[in-house]
């Protein structure tokens, strides 16, 4: 099923009313909570409607992990979140009875000294991964004791994919007879895999690498292409490591070839979902 870009998040302002400053105007309204979030969204609904939902019935809800990191000149920093959260609603509202809690955006990205991958480049925002453990074990607590009975861990990016499974590992453990996770690795690994070789099979070998390129930059198009700068892409050298791609070449991406990938994810992920949910009645 196609995914249709829209606008996930409306500027942040703060009102003031101090000497000299007018109240903030604001254009026309965004309205994040309505459509497919305002279904599915944990963050679009009040904690009776929450609490009504979990008596009803709904005891399984995904946690997108998504990262803010430096993707190539042409790409903006909040891809993965952006890209977790969109794929995760309609997933969630294709496995049903599901909702998605708000995307964790602060991630291990490298070190700070020295600055190391990622980290090497303005744009990256980095946690040590004991801190981003920590916050995966504190969120899934905090469903657990809500009534949630099935915790979903979907990462949009490679980098913290052990991490994740050692948490899932854990809590498994831990919760045996209370609460299981699933950590949905597969949703990731649709990418280097399935996604590239289709990529390749329509003769975009050169393009495909591992960050920042055809198939990162393609993705990004279908879900919601204001964060890819288009014009300048088009008109651009090929980018190299030193400007943040790491192999490939973005310049050819669609959102056509973008959709390919999405729709794979989507489904790979509905499948486990569906499979782990009834296996965990």
């Amino acid at each position: 099923m196609p995914i249709y870009p829209r606008l996930l998040r409306s500027a942040c302002a703060m009102l003031g009313l101090g000497i000299g400053m007018a109240p903030l105007a604001f254009g026309q309204a965004v309205m994040h909570c309505s459509g497919t979030a305002a279904q599915v969204e944990f963050a679009c609904h009040t904690w009776t409607e929450i609490d009504r939902s979990v008596h009803g019935g709904t005891d399984t809800i995904i946690i997108p992990v998504g990262g803010t990191e430096q993707s190539g000149p042409y790409m903006a920093v909040g891809k993965h979140n952006v890209r977790a959260q969109v794929l995760a609603d309609e997933i969630a509202r294709q496995a049903g009875q599901t909702f998605v809690a708000p995307v964790i955006a602060y991630v291990p990205e490298g070190s700070t000294s020295p600055r190391t991958s990622h980290m090497r480049f303005p744009g990256t925002i980095s946690v040590p991964p004991a801190v981003f453990e920590g916050m995966l074990k504190g969120a899934a607590e905090s469903f657990r004791v809500q009534g949630f009975r099935k915790i979903v861990f979907l990462g949009d990016h490679g980098g913290y994919q052990a991490s994740m499974a050692h948490v899932a590992q854990e809590l498994n453990t831990r919760w045996k007879g209370q609460a299981a996770v699933l950590d949905l690795r597969d949703y990731y690994e649709v990418i280097p895999h399935q996604y590239a070789d289709a990529l390749k099979a329509q003769g975009h070998a050169a393009e495909v690498g591992m960050h920042a390129e055809l198939s990162d930059t393609s993705l990004m198009l279908a879900v919601d292409p204001s964060l890819v700068r288009q014009e300048a892409l088009r008109t651009a050298p090929k980018p190299s490591v030193t400007d943040g791609v790491y192999g490939g070449d973005p310049r050819q991406a669609t959102p056509g070839l973008g959709r390919i990938g999405t729709e794979m994810q989507i489904r790979t992920a509905v499948t486990a979902l569906q499979s782990f949910n009834r296996s965990h009645p």
